[in-house]
């Protein structure tokens, strides 16, 4: 029996044992596998949604990204625009103000607001040599006329509109985009302030072919030079060019081509060697006939004046005309007695005040040669509105400007009478030639 007890207690075990490894080997692995499995997919769907969450996160972080770089483009093209608006100074015309000129490291003139530009040009040798000054003068004549402008708010002639740009553009009559500082109110008033009222030092000097009186104003601030001449003949109205000689890069000091030619009186030229185009007639020989956007100063044989648009006329018409001197600088200041040059000419530019210079005519070989001082501590300088009243009180018929800023120089009987800035020390600006008596 108790055999038998043990027998039974072992197929017990037995049976238990085999239980369990059945369940070992079928039952458990397959529900571990269901568990794991189960775990897995949960694992992969979590990975795949914060992966999808991380791709929106970067789409929207790129779309931002995109954002930003297009606003910044468009602030940059405001900016831009913007600064090309306010700027000036420069071509000069523009402008910046100060210049290199490759040709003799000075500075020259911005055409469009007498500020000073930069030449961009390098010395590539000079131009073909200008022909001799020996053909016979041409009768007088009359050239294209330009149209008068039409008058400003102000009551002034407004001049025709017109655009600078390049190293040394020019700048017209045309009335220039007003910027919203512009006070007309204000302008007008220091235009008035500049007057003829205030007359101090004088000279002169007379033969009995020409009369110069000269005679130094001071008036808002500025000291303005005037040299009045009468002639007996036209013959005693000349110009020169520096090293009697045309072409780019070719220059020197107005006194010294004055002495050169034993002038009486000098004042510099339009300083066509910075300029690539512009009707350029010398003593009735056209030396340049490419034609600019700026108006022409005539001069004819018979010593009358004219501003001519060269649009309406090539350089050798004017000379079949009878043009002997033509200038491109600009603007014409004064026409047929009134002001032609608007009040916000140079609204926008670095500096509307500067030194200037100007010729114009009185009555029949009565002319009268400006220089305005500027860019000192003594004299500020005038605008092209405020040198137009100046001459226009003087009585001049037509006025005309030529080149300014630092190549501004007067020489009155071999005495610089005016206070050049063209340089460090207020040395004189070598230039490409000089109107003188003599």
């Amino acid at each position: 029996m108790k055999k038998h007890r043990w027998t039974i207690v072992f197929t017990a075990c037995l049976l238990a044992f085999t239980v369990f490894l059945a369940m070992d080997t079928f039952v458990l692995p397959s529900v571990y596998q269901t568990e794991a499995i189960e775990m897995n997919m949960n694992m992969f769907s979590q990975a795949e949604a914060g992966s999808n969450t991380s791709g929106k996160d970067q789409t929207n972080e790129e779309d931002g990204e995109k954002g930003k770089t297009s606003k910044s483009k468009v602030t940059g093209e405001s900016d831009e625009t913007e600064g090309a608006e306010n700027t000036e100074e420069t071509k000069e015309s523009g402008n910046a103000e100060g210049a290199k000129k490759s040709g003799n490291s000075e500075e020259t003139e911005d055409p469009g607001n007498a500020d000073e530009t930069v030449e961009t040009e390098t010395a590539k040798g000079t131009e073909e040599q200008g022909e001799t000054e020996e053909s016979s003068k041409p009768g007088s004549g009359t050239g294209g006329h330009r149209k008068k402008p039409g008058r400003s708010s102000s009551g002034k002639s407004g001049g025709s509109s017109s655009s600078e740009s390049g190293g040394s553009s020019k700048g017209k009559s045309g009335s220039a985009s007003k910027s919203s500082s512009f006070d007309e109110e204000e302008a007008l008033e220091s235009a008035a302030a500049v007057t003829t009222d205030n007359a101090g030092n004088s000279d002169s000097y007379e033969d009995e072919n020409i009369k110069v009186t000269y005679t130094q104003y001071t008036t808002n601030g500025t000291t303005i030079h005037v040299a009045d001449v009468q002639l007996s003949s036209a013959e005693y109205l000349k110009t020169a060019f520096a090293q009697d000689t045309y072409g780019k890069n070719v220059t020197e000091a107005t006194s010294s081509i004055a002495e050169a030619h034993d002038a009486v009186l000098a004042i510099n030229g339009d300083y066509y060697g910075v300029q690539e185009k512009g009707y350029v007639i010398r003593n009735g020989v056209v030396y340049r006939d490419k034609a600019g956007d700026s108006e022409v100063l005539c001069i004819y044989a018979d010593g009358s004046m004219k501003i001519v648009d060269p649009s309406s006329v090539t350089a050798q018409e004017l000379v079949d005309q009878g043009v002997w001197q033509a200038f491109s600088f600009g603007p014409g200041l004064v026409e047929d007695g009134e002001i032609s040059v608007s009040l916000d000419s140079e609204v926008g530019r670095a500096k509307a005040s500067n030194p200037r210079t100007a010729i114009g005519i009185i009555d029949d070989l009565h002319y009268v040669f400006v220089v305005s001082d500027g860019r000192t501590d003594d004299s500020e300088g005038v605008s092209l509105y405020e040198l137009a009243s100046f001459m226009e009180q003087l009585g001049v018929q037509t006025a005309y400007n030529l080149d300014g800023g630092g190549s501004s120089t007067m020489v009155f009987r071999n005495q610089i009478i005016n206070n050049p800035t063209g340089g460090f020390g207020n040395r004189e600006r070598e230039v490409s030639d000089i109107v003188y008596i003599g």
